[in-house]
């Protein structure tokens, strides 16, 4: 009988000295994390309806869209159009207008629409049609980034609680880098940033959080098992022992995701896209960036209380 072997992703008894790199992992994130913080700045994030308010409308056409003449109709009924782009297929279009100031003129943007479409594409027909005022995506905007900040905080309050107070630090700092990163690559990409974005950053956070416990925890057992190791060489051990859940947990979640990314729906390929990028920041970031914060902080205190203790018979003769 023959016991076929687990696939490993990293050799048992790895002994990479990740805290070598230590230096160029922090410097490397702070430039990736200051030229995020800049995009933010400018060009900006692409706000979708949820956060800019304004009108989508969906549209599918009998045949290939013709978007030189949606263009050319849009602009003889005096429509400003925002956007228009292809939904899918060639036969789908997505149609953006800016917000309006009262629902009747709401609707009364949508009538314009259907009729420019009706003499550019005859027999065109609205899938659906969704609107969001300008009072309303202000609250939600304050909103979600109410909620990215609750959930840092509970974060903190977590592996406080859980751990010392230099893992917090540690957690949180690097979650706080995460974050302007994935936000550098939404302005990069041009992703719309919605609600639907603000959930996968969520995501991404909780991700990345399990993934730095994850080695913490050991960190932390193996504080306690070996006494008199430098912490240097103990946070090394410590990474190569979880590499391979690390690496398994990561690559699974990655390629579940990249399907949804390729073949997914718009919001949906977003949302996955922005996971896929997160999984490899929160991955590198717990080695890199968490770990090093963790040595840098705890170096004199996580290793206070661990001298080795005195024999009884040295004890016994001192006065």
């Amino acid at each position: 009988m023959f016991i076929t072997p687990r696939l490993r992703l990293a050799p048992d008894h790895t002994r990479i000295q990740f805290m070598r790199g230590r230096i160029m992992g922090l410097v490397i994130s702070a430039v990736l994390s200051t030229i995020s913080v800049g995009l933010f700045f400018y060009p900006g994030l692409h706000l979708g309806i949820d956060f800019s308010g304004g009108v989508i409308m969906e549209i599918r056409t009998d045949g290939p869209a013709d978007f030189g003449k949606i263009r050319a109709a849009l602009a003889a009924e005096h429509m400003p159009e925002q956007g228009v782009q292809r939904f899918g297929d060639d036969s789908s279009i997505l149609i953006r207008l800016s917000a309006q100031p009262t629902e009747a003129a709401t609707q009364q943007a949508v009538t314009r629409v259907r009729a420019a479409l009706d003499k550019a594409m005859p027999g065109s027909r609205v899938v659906r049609t969704d609107a969001v005022g300008a009072s309303v995506s202000k609250e939600l905007f304050r909103n979600g980034l109410l909620a990215l900040g609750i959930s840092l905080v509970m974060i903190l309050i977590y592996i406080w609680f859980r751990f010392e107070w230099q893992f917090a630090v540690g957690a949180v700092v690097t979650l706080i880098l995460d974050i302007t990163k994935a936000i550098g690559f939404l302005a990069i990409t041009r992703i719309d940033f919605d609600l639907v974005m603000v959930a996968a950053i969520l995501t991404v956070l909780g991700y990345s959080t399990n993934d730095k416990v994850v080695v913490y925890d050991r960190v932390r057992e193996n504080l306690r098992k070996y006494k008199t190791m430098p912490l240097r060489a103990l946070i090394d051990l410590s990474i190569n022992e979880t590499l391979n859940r690390t690496l398994g947990t990561s690559m699974t979640v990655f390629l579940a995701s990249l399907p949804l990314a390729l073949f997914g729906s718009e919001s949906i390929s977003g949302f996955a896209w922005v996971m896929l990028f997160g999984i490899v920041v929160g991955t590198s970031s717990s080695i890199f960036i968490a770990a090093p914060i963790l040595l840098f902080l705890g170096e004199n205190r996580l290793r206070r209380d661990t001298a080795p203790p005195v024999p009884k018979a040295e004890a016994a003769e001192q006065p």
